[in-house]
C-alpha cells in the first residue's frame, strides 16, 4: 500500500505505483480492507501499465451504493437513495484529489457485487470513466435491464463476470443474475461492439474468489486503455 489518507471525510486506500499511468477506482467496504492488498497486487501481475489503486470506503454497502430502492435487496428506508451522492464524491472530491497527485489520468472504475452494479450505473451517469471493471454485479436487481436499454455505457469499455454458481440458488431474485448478467452482454455488444465488452464465467458461487475476479476485471480494463 502507499498509504491510508482521508479524502474530504472518507477514509481511501491507494497501492500500485507512485507515478501511474492509469487511475482505478472502487468503493470498498469494510470487510473487504484485509483483502486490498492481495488484489493490488494480483492487478500488478496482470496490468500491462503502472496504476494506483484507490479504494474509497462506503459506510453502508446497501445505502451508498444501490441505485434505486428495491425491496429484494433491503427494506431499508434509505437504501436506493444515496447513490448520487457517492457518485458525487468520487466526482468532486475523489478525482481532484487524486489528479492533484498524480495527474490527468484516464479512470477506471469498478467493484464487486453491489459496487459492481454501481459502476456499471455511475458509466451512465458521467463520461468520467474510461472503462468498467463489474465483478460478479447485482444485476438483478428490480428494473436493472429496463434501465441499461436507456442509458448505455459512456466508457468505452467493460468487463463482466460471474460466477458459474451464482445463478443456482433458493432465492429467486437473486437467481435472475445469470439471465440478467447474459442479457447485460448482449446489450453491451450492441452498445459498444463485441471487442470493447467480454463476460468470463468464473468458478464457483459469489462468494469464492472475490478479490481475484476483481483484480482480473481492473487488469482487463487497464489493457484497453
Amino acid at each position: 500500500m502507499i498509504e491510508e489518507q482521508g479524502i474530504d471525510g472518507r477514509p481511501c486506500r491507494l497501492f500500485g505505483s507512485e507515478r501511474p499511468a492509469c487511475l482505478l477506482v472502487q468503493p470498498s467496504a469494510r470487510h473487504e480492507t484485509a483483502t486490498l492488498e492481495g488484489e493490488a497486487a494480483q492487478i500488478a501481475a496482470l496490468s500491462p501499465s503502472p496504476f494506483v489503486l484507490a479504494a474509497f470506503e462506503v459506510e453502508d454497502w446497501i445505502v451508498d451504493l444501490m441505485p434505486w430502492p428495491d425491496g429484494n435487496i433491503s427494506s431499508e428506508a434509505e437504501a436506493g437513495r444515496h447513490g448520487q451522492e457517492t457518485l458525487q464524491y468520487v466526482l468532486l472530491s475523489l478525482f481532484p484529489a487524486l489528479r492533484e497527485r498524480f495527474g490527468d489520468l484516464p479512470a477506471v472504475i469498478g467493484g464487486y457485487s453491489l459496487g459492481g452494479l454501481f459502476s456499471l450505473w455511475a458509466a451512465a451517469q458521467t463520461d468520467s470513466f474510461r472503462a468498467v471493471a463489474a465483478a460478479s454485479p447485482s444485476v438483478w436487481i428490480r428494473n436493472w435491464q429496463a434501465f441499461s436499454e436507456q442509458h448505455p455505457p459512456l466508457a468505452e469499455a467493460v468487463y463482466l463476470s460471474l460466477g458459474d454458481r451464482e445463478e443456482h440458488v433458493r432465492n429467486q431474485a437473486i437467481a435472475r443474475v445469470g439471465d440478467g448478467i447474459r442479457a447485460q452482454h448482449a446489450l453491451l455488444q450492441q452498445q459498444l461492439g463485441p471487442e470493447r465488452c467480454t463476460l468470463v464465467w468464473e468458478p464457483g458461487n459469489h462468494f469464492t474468489d472475490n478479490e481475484g475476479r476483481l483484480a482480473r476485471a481492473f487488469a482487463w480494463c487497464v489493457g484497453r486503455l
